[in-house]
């Protein structure tokens, strides 16, 4: 093996080491909505269609529409299983994807001499890529995140061949549709970059064929455009009427984010971007950043931790810092990896520890549930992952994550004006209620009319801080 190919084959794994490392200290990590594709992939595999409710309509209740049907193969019996088989699919293809990533990172061709200064450089980068827990944490969540943070880096890795760049940075976007408009500005950049190549001055892509990579990028996300469209009668999944947000919290989340995620720290080289020369690659890559940035922003953010939808476009910039890292002074360069470094280990410390017990407290309230739930034909909650995996019964999903008469209440998803008529209506025999009861349970505990036909039967403890769930029953006759 030549010396540059083993010296990219080592970078490839200190890569691969610094996905896998933050995923495996996170392993612990989930949310309950990552049950809730797990419910609709069950039913997949069962032969009964894509649906929540094994004898309700069929729903838009995932709104990465293919990560239902990518985890059929890996359906058990048991949820649980299920969801830790699809956490050690995320963490398998986000390892692959940091080996890529620490491959192109150091960029070295046969023949080029190695600059031990820049080397150490790309490794700390790789370091705090490794200190970024959230990174770690959403690849071993069980949800459709590692995947899509896979894809889009190594489309990041691909850059310089704008086919491969669009077609995973578009596949990318199937898995997370706010990925759209980073994945066009990936692409358009990738034609840029070939069209201003020395190597393929000789055969610039004018007319259709510049935009032919964009068509690619933008394809999968038009797909499941048309799918949801035909098979829903709408184009966006439920997620969007039932968690309404606006751009003040979408503006708070992406400023927590470019934090909590070190790497824009490292990338933050505006002079060096400007007026540098060699570092076109890193210009795209901050650029398409700053554009899904924008995306978030506009769709309002997310309620979940650990910046979930900036998570799969921060490991690009790991590239842009090895870029940047050639061209300025390496002060600069170690300052922007001091900070992100005291920063990362003062987030971790503050924030990893609230996630990693979050599967174990989930698997032991399961088990406490399922004899209680037993006898329930129609649950009413709020969090439907867990109670998904807990009992058969119809679920009525509070939160209209995957019921869209619910989704089109007015409020936030926590919120929905569900009132105890609407429970009579559906036949709602068991009702679920966190500890701290969020608006539209405290608006149903509160009801003369649901005090009059059901009564508390019983609390399920979660973990060790005192918060639990109290399951209320109908009154019989």
């Amino acid at each position: 093996m030549s010396r540059a190919r083993s010296f990219k084959v080592a970078f490839g794994f200190l890569g691969a080491l610094a996905a896998v490392f933050p995923a495996a200290f996170m392993w612990g990590f989930s949310v309950d909505d990552a049950l809730i594709p797990v419910h609709y992939a069950h039913h997949l595999a069962g032969g009964l269609g894509y649906r929540f409710n094994a004898a309700g309509p069929s729903t838009d209740g995932v709104t990465p529409l293919p990560w239902p049907f990518l985890l059929v193969p890996l359906a058990a019996d048991d949820p649980m299983v299920t969801l830790a088989h699809a956490k050690v699919l995320g963490v398998v293809v986000w390892g692959v994807a940091g080996f890529a990533l620490g491959v192109s990172a150091v960029d070295v061709r046969e023949g080029d001499r190695v600059s031990r200064v820049h080397a150490a450089l790309v490794a700390a980068g790789l370091a705090v890529m490794a200190l970024a827990f959230p990174l770690g944490a959403w690849a071993a969540s069980g949800m459709e995140t590692g995947v899509a943070t896979a894809l889009a880096t190594v489309a990041a890795t691909r850059i310089r061949k704008p086919a491969q760049a669009a077609a995973l940075a578009g596949a990318a976007s199937a898995f997370r549709p706010e990925l759209v408009a980073w994945a066009l500005a990936l692409a358009f950049g990738a034609v840029v970059l070939s069209q201003t190549s020395r190597a393929r001055c000789r055969h610039r892509a004018r007319g259709v064929g510049a935009a032919w990579p964009l068509l690619v990028a933008a394809l999968p996300f038009i797909t499941c455009v048309g799918i949801r469209l035909a098979t829903f009668g709408r184009p966006v999944p439920l997620a969007v009427y039932a968690k309404p947000s606006d751009l003040a919290h979408g503006a708070a989340y992406v400023g927590a984010s470019l934090v909590v995620l070190l790497l824009p720290i490292l990338a933050f080289a505006p002079f060096a971007l400007a007026r540098k020369q060699g570092v076109s690659r890193a210009r795209v890559l901050v650029f398409s950043f700053a554009v899904h940035g924008a995306a978030v922003l506009a769709v309002g953010g997310d309620w979940m931790p650990y910046a979930r939808l900036m998570v799969p476009v921060a490991p690009s910039l790991v590239l842009a810092f090895a870029d940047t890292a050639r061209v300025v002074s390496w002060p600069w360069s170690v300052g922007r990896l001091a900070i992100a470094t005291v920063l990362g280990i003062g987030v971790a410390v503050r924030a990893a520890p609230a996630g990693q017990r979050v599967l174990y407290d989930r698997k032991a309230l399961i088990a406490l549930a399922r004899p209680i739930l037993a006898d329930a034909k129609v649950v009413a909650a709020l969090d439907i992952g867990w109670v998904s995996a807990s009992t058969d019964a119809q679920i009525v999903d509070l939160a209209g994550l995957t019921d869209p008469a619910i989704a089109l209440l007015p409020g936030g998803h926590t919120s929905k004006r569900v009132d105890a008529a609407m429970l009579l209506d559906r036949d709602v025999d068991t009702v679920v209620v966190y500890s701290t009861a969020r608006v539209v349970e405290a608006r149903l505990l509160g009801s003369e009319l649901f005090r009059e036909r059901f009564h508390a039967a019983g609390q399920l403890e979660i973990g060790s801080k005192g918060a639990f769930y109290t399951i209320y029953r109908r009154h019989s006759g």
